[in-house]
């Protein structure tokens, strides 16, 4: 039991082993490398026939076919491999198509490209305008195909549609950006070789290469027709393959096309088999190694380089919804106008204008720098950005709205409260220009500091005129209120003096404040004469020192300290003067009888 126990640890072990250096057989098939899912709008990797790319050590080069669905690109890679139809690649009319995804030939083809051995792999990839796909799925076969290759063979029958310079277009500049998006990194670009391979029936007329450059023309655009200014914009976007395209026409190999796969070369129209083997030569001349970050790719490299792409092209950040850079671009223009929108939410409004157009620039350029990272397209970003600050611009007039609003409402609240502010000090019980004036100060400066925004310099000019008029109508005021006050206040001293605390000096003092209050308004007729005299000037001063200071504010503590003194005088009246027997340093009224002590003369 112990010998067939190792026995078969043994066999398991070898089978190990051996599945470990490959799980394939024969390399001379094609293998897909990249699939649809289950919804056919996001690829992924197929591990089967990335095996075979991983065995490959030297430097990589892939010529890619892209084109129309049964536009005949299997059978054309079956030729530039000299492979039959059963050998080859499966071709779509003679049984059910296995081109889903993107496909590669297992066996490279291996040539000397300036010196170096290099390693050529060709690639079928998925026909677009199938039934059962949308343009989703479409743009990301093109832009995986672009991104991969070396050469980028456009096959398209009879001739060239603006469907077809719009998609390459689009294609082109989707790739570009992905070489600068894979992880982050600053990958360098070198544009595939872009061969424009028309097939048709007819040569005469125009070459491929005036159909072409031709196609490829700006159109005239005198009127500004935007629909027009789109067009040429789908052409400039081309402009980065510049020298790297080339056009080549190859007729049809022979009138019955279902039965390609089964004739000979001797039985295809001789015109073709020449065009074909110039088309080989063609393809030689042209291919490259494929170079990433300034080095080429070996096979492991090369897989992990495409399953970087997948990654970034299935992404959400990423979006495609359609065969326009501008709608490729929607989803991310939508996402920096989100980010203009919250750095702009999280302000407290009101701001001064000033500042509100600040934060309006820092926000807009954050959301332009994002954009610009993340955008497709160089050649035709302008009018994404434009979309871009449209919006901006759109949702900048709905903050400065908000910012006027919120400004009137906080400038009208201070407004409102400085005005009452005023009305209460018109009425003081006692009179204070100092208190005034600083219940004044205190409305303009907190009016200053607080009140900001755009509806400032508005309910500036109504407090101005405000505070003016208050300010006219209580100096207007004080003069004869405090009158009024310091003839009562006399009379009232007077009484106090003399029947009170009976002290003559107070008396005494009441009397001539009395009479010269009351002489003066007499001889000079009105009351105003007496407001200029420097005497009044020394009143008011007095008064003001003892009614208002930053310590004491007597208006506020008038009838707590009236209550306070009269039960002092009570006190004094009732309890003082039989304690301490009334003796007084300065002179008092005497009311005890002292006749009574004397003797009445004769």
């Amino acid at each position: 039991m112990g010998f067939w126990r190792w026995g078969l640890v043994v066999l398991i072990w070898f089978c190990l082993l051996a599945s470990g250096f490959s799980s394939i057989e024969n390399f001379k098939q094609a293998f897909p490398i990249v699939e649809p899912d289950s919804g056919h709008t996001k690829l992924r990797l197929s591990k089967v026939g990335l095996e075979a790319i991983e065995r490959i050590t030297t430097p990589i080069a892939v010529v890619a076919v892209i084109g129309p669905y049964r536009s005949g690109k299997s059978f054309l890679l079956n030729q530039l491999l000299s492979l039959s139809c059963y050998e080859g690649f499966g071709v779509g009319h003679m049984r059910d198509t296995k081109t889903k995804g993107v496909w590669v030939w297992g066996t490279p083809l291996e040539i000397m490209v300036d010196g170096v051995k290099t390693s050529v792999l060709y690639l079928d990839t998925e026909g677009f305008e199938s039934i059962g796909k949308s343009n989703v799925y479409d743009d990301r076969i093109f832009a995986l195909a672009a991104v991969m290759s070396s050469v980028l063979v456009y096959n398209l029958p009879e001739t060239i549609r603006e469907a077809d310079i719009s998609r390459l277009s689009f294609a082109v500049e989707l790739a570009e950006e992905f070489y600068g998006r894979v992880k982050g990194q600053d990958v360098a670009f070198e544009p595939a070789k872009l061969l424009w391979l028309i097939q048709r029936d007819f040569l005469q007329g125009k070459t491929v290469q005036e159909m072409v450059n031709e196609a490829l023309q700006r159109v005239p655009n005198r009127d500004g027709d935007r629909n027009i200014d789109q067009v040429n914009q789908i052409r400039e976007s081309l402009a980065i393959m510049g020298d790297n395209s080339t056009a080549f026409s190859l007729p049809q190999p022979h009138l019955q096309r279902t039965k390609l796969c089964d004739m000979k070369d001797s039985e295809l129209d001789p015109i073709y088999v020449q065009k074909r083997e110039q088309l080989k030569e063609l393809v030689a001349s042209i291919i490259r190694p494929k170079i990433v970050q300034g080095k080429p790719l070996n096979g492991k490299e090369f897989v992990s380089f495409l399953g970087q792409i997948l990654e970034a092209l299935n992404k959400g950040e990423i979006p495609s919804t359609g065969s326009l850079v501008e709608v490729f671009n929607k989803g991310i223009l939508e996402r920096c106008s989100k980010l203009y929108n919250q750095r702009m939410g999280v302000l407290a409004l009101p701001l001064s204008e000033q500042s509100l157009q600040q934060y309006h620039g820092e926000s807009r350029q954050e959301a332009m720098k994002s954009f610009d990272e993340q955008h497709f397209g160089h050649n035709h970003a302008k009018r994404s950005v434009e979309n871009l600050d449209e919006e901006i611009q759109k949702t900048y007039k709905n903050f400065i709205l908000a910012n006027e609003y919120q400004s009137s409402k906080l400038c009208e609240s201070l407004y409102t409260t400085c005005e009452d502010k005023m009305d209460q000090l018109q009425v003081l019980r006692l009179p204070s220009m100092a208190k005034f004036n600083a219940g004044f100060l205190h409305c303009n400066r907190s009016f200053e500091v607080e009140c900001v925004g755009p509806a400032k310099t508005r309910f500036e000019q109504r407090m101005v005129k405000m505070m003016g008029k208050s300010r006219s109508l209580f100096i207007k005021e004080y003069n004869h209120r405090l009158f009024n006050w310091l003839v009562a206040f006399s009379l009232v001293m007077v009484v106090v003096g003399r029947f009170v605390i009976k002290f003559i000096l107070l008396e005494i003092a009441a009397w001539i404040l009395f009479i010269f209050l009351e002489t003066y308004t007499r001889m000079f007729w009105t009351a105003e004469s007496l407001y200029y005299n420097p005497v009044w000037h020394f009143i008011v001063a007095t008064w003001e020192t003892l009614v208002y200071s930053p310590v004491l504010d007597l208006d506020r503590w008038a009838i707590p300290i009236c209550v306070m003194l009269v039960l002092v005088v009570l006190y004094w009246r009732c309890y003082g003067r039989r304690k301490h027997g009334g003796h007084w340093i300065l002179p008092l009224y005497n009311n005890q009888s002292s006749s009574s002590n004397r003797r009445r003369s004769d």
